[in-house]
C-alpha cells in the first residue's frame, strides 16, 4: 500500500483551476520532484495536501487513512510536513527556538522530546552551532536551512519541500541536494518543487509535470525533461537543459 496517496483532486478559484483530477501515489521513502510554469498549481497542490486549502473533490490519504477531516495541524503530527517558498521565521527568536517550536506544534513533543528533535534537525541541516544564533541574524541560505530544520523537527513521514534551491548558489544548492539525499536514506519520502532542475535530477527517482492544474507527465526525470509535452509548456526546449526551469 503507498504511503501517499492523492486520488482525483480537484480545486477551483472562481474560474481559475489549481487543480484538475491530480492523482498519484508516493511509496515510503520515494522521492519525487515537482515542476512546472508558474501558474501551474504547484504550490496549491501543497496546500491541498497539508490542510492549508481544501480540495472541491478528491481524497488524500496517509497510510490509508483520510485526512481530508484533519486540519493542518493533525496532518502534521500524523507525518506530513512541509517547507515554505519564502522562510517566515520568528525573528524574535534564537535558531534553536525556532525549531523547538515546530517540534511542539507539529511533533505535540514536549520538555526534553522537543529539545532532542529541534537539536537532531540542526545537526543534520548544518545549524547546530548557530543555534544560539538570532533568526533575524541569518543570511538567505541559513533562513532557507532553518526552515527545513523546522519541518524535520515535525518529524515527517512525507517531506513537502517548496522551492528550497531558489535563490541559492551553485555550491549552496550542491549542499541542500545532499541533505535531502540523505533524507531519502532515513526512509522519509520527498516531494520536492524546484525550478533549479538539476537539483531535482540529481536527487530524486521521479518526476511529476504540472500545467494548469493538472498531471501532464509522471515518470523518470529523463522520461518526463525530454517529453514533448511537458517542453510544450515551456518557452522551447532549451530551457530545460540550462539547469532551471522557465518560471513562465
Amino acid at each position: 500500500m503507498a504511503l501517499l496517496a492523492v486520488k482525483g483532486v480537484s480545486k477551483k478559484f472562481g474560474e481559475v483551476v489549481v487543480a484538475d483530477n491530480v492523482t498519484f501515489e508516493l511509496a515510503e521513502g520515494e522521492s519525487m520532484g515537482i515542476v512546472g510554469p508558474n501558474g501551474a498549481g504547484k504550490t496549491s497542490l501543497f496546500g491541498i495536501i497539508s490542510g492549508d486549502l481544501r480540495p472541491d473533490e478528491g481524497t488524500i490519504t496517509l497510510d490509508g487513512v483520510n485526512m481530508l477531516s484533519l486540519s493542518p495541524s493533525r496532518r502534521a503530527h500524523a507525518g506530513i510536513g512541509r517547507t515554505y517558498q519564502v522562510p517566515r521565521p520568528f525573528e524574535h527568536m534564537s535558531v534553536f527556538e525556532n525549531v523547538v517550536v515546530a517540534a511542539q506544534q507539529g511533533a505535540n513533543l514536549r520538555r526534553q522530546g522537543a529539545y532532542d528533535a529541534a537539536y537532531a534537525s540542526l545537526v543534520t541541516t548544518g545549524l547546530a552551532e548557530m543555534c544560539d544564533r538570532s533568526a533575524a541574524s541569518l543570511g538567505l541560505l541559513h533562513r532557507k536551512r532553518l526552515e527545513l530544520a523546522r519541518a524535520l523537527a515535525t518529524r515527517p513521514r512525507v517531506l513537502l519541500l517548496d522551492e528550497i534551491a531558489g535563490g541559492l548558489t551553485d555550491p549552496e544548492v550542491n549542499e541542500l541536494t545532499t541533505i535531502v539525499a540523505g533524507l531519502q536514506r532515513e526512509g522519509i519520502a520527498v516531494i520536492w518543487i524546484e525550478h533549479v532542475v538539476r537539483a531535482l535530477v540529481s536527487t530524486v527517482s521521479r518526476l511529476l509535470c504540472l500545467a494548469n492544474g493538472a498531471v501532464v507527465a509522471d515518470g523518470s526525470p529523463q522520461e518526463v525533461l525530454s517529453s514533448d509535452a511537458v517542453r510544450s509548456v515551456y518557452l522551447g526546449g532549451k530551457t530545460i537543459a540550462t539547469g532551471r526551469l522557465a518560471s513562465s
